[in-house]
């Protein structure tokens, strides 16, 4: 049976098992789970939700941009964007000689319940900031901070909350958990033609495992002892 893993990356953390030249945190520190990549990535600086699976057919389908699974982002940007800027992101913007395409977009009307970013953002005291709230069915690279950056409102946090129905809910950075079958059977079905899913906002929690560097790992919740995943 194919292995299928939520995964809650924090800040400086990079989306890869591999060591790197200069010595940054990777994937290996936090999921001790072998045989498995992820299926699409964060940025360094960004956080949030990250899918890994060892299943290569469902890694092909949910990076192929045929199927355009909708993934879900919270930024925090400088200072408060108007409407105009609001409809602009949701139209469309120009980054790189490639135009968006159309999102949902709207700004949050409080400030989200997330962990505190350690280290934390570095704010200018005489600049206010907001967060808002987009979907794409694209992930082009840096693509939330290029797009809040040409409309004149740069991102200083950005966090993914969500990858199709599948959310952050339960989980604190650095913590993973194995994806119940319910919800391998919604991923395979949004990489069907003609098959859609509504996007999802944290709100129940789940079942956590994981560890942070350093510390033993700990198993993930319904699995038996000894139980080896099949590659």
């Amino acid at each position: 049976m194919a292995r299928h893993v939520l995964f809650y990356k924090p800040f400086q953390v990079m989306s890869q098992f591999s060591p790197t030249d200069d010595g940054k945190t990777t994937l290996k520190a936090f999921i001790d789970v072998p045989d498995i990549y992820p299926i699409g990535r964060l940025d360094w600086d960004s956080e949030g939700l990250m899918l890994l699976s060892d299943d290569g057919v469902l890694q092909h389908r949910l990076s192929d941009p045929r199927w355009g699974h909708p993934r879900t982002y919270w930024a925090q940007v400088e200072r408060v964007p108007d409407p105009q800027a609001i409809a602009q992101l949701g139209q469309g913007v120009e980054i790189q000689n490639y135009r968006t395409r159309p999102a949902q977009v709207r700004l949050l009307t409080e400030e989200p319940d997330l962990p505190p970013r350690d280290p934390p953002v570095r704010f200018r005291k005489s600049v206010p900031t907001a967060w808002i709230e987009l979907i794409l069915t694209e992930g082009r690279n840096r693509q939330v901070r290029r797009m809040t950056a040409a409309v004149g409102f740069p991102t200083l946090r950005l966090v993914r909350v969500a990858i199709g129905s599948l959310t952050l809910a339960g989980l604190q950075p650095g913590q993973w958990r194995d994806l119940e079958p319910t919800e391998v059977a919604t991923l395979r079905a949004i990489t069907q033609p003609g098959k859609s899913t509504q996007p999802g906002r944290p709100t129940q929690p789940s079942k956590p495992t994981g560890r942070s560097p350093g510390q033993s790992p700990r198993r993930s919740p319904g699995r038996s002892p000894g139980r080896s995943p099949e590659r």
